[in-house]
């Protein structure tokens, strides 16, 4: 049988007459990965390898998402990822050029602390959280991570702790 008659009978081509690929019109949202992983998993015939990304979408004005997805390859797994990070997008309110109030949030066991910084301090974080607070557009902070390095659960505590902050009225 050749590929192309392996195609016409749906064989996996993907769906068919779907035409040519349209690229997404720019919305102003920057991306980016945090984290790539190679995870493997044993089956009967050996270990099936996939990719796993972390990917941080925001537009630096106060809308930041995360999305963490598997494919079977790194331009799947980041697509799937970025998408996941666009349909979880949240507002992140803010006080002038800060955060409203100082928060540590835990979420399994990373804990971040997210504290209020006046103007000229800039974002004094390490690693993912630097990423999220960079794409959300928080221009003063100061942030620490207290509980544990994983990337994702990091990522996951910020992401909580923006969603509970609150501007007083």
């Amino acid at each position: 049988m050749t590929p192309l008659s392996q195609r016409s009978r749906g064989f996996g081509g993907g769906r068919g007459g779907r035409g040519p690929r349209r690229e997404r019109p720019d919305d102003g949202f920057e991306q980016r990965i945090v984290e790539l992983a190679r995870v493997t998993r044993v089956m009967a015939g050996g270990k099936r390898m996939r990719f796993r990304a972390l990917v941080v979408l925001g537009n630096r004005q106060g809308k930041v998402g995360a999305g963490l997805a598997k494919g079977s390859d790194v331009s799947l797994a980041v697509s799937k990822a970025t998408a996941k990070a666009r349909r979880a997008i949240l507002s992140v309110p803010l006080k002038g050029d800060t955060l409203p109030h100082q928060i540590t949030i835990k979420y399994k066991s990373a804990r971040v602390l997210l504290k209020p910084a006046p103007t000229g301090t800039g974002i004094i974080a390490g690693g993912p959280v630097r990423a999220v607070l960079e794409l959300a557009g928080v221009p003063n902070v100061v942030s620490k991570i207290l509980g544990s390095s994983n990337k994702i659960n990091n990522v996951r505590a910020v992401m909580q702790a923006f969603s509970q902050l609150k501007l007083k009225s």
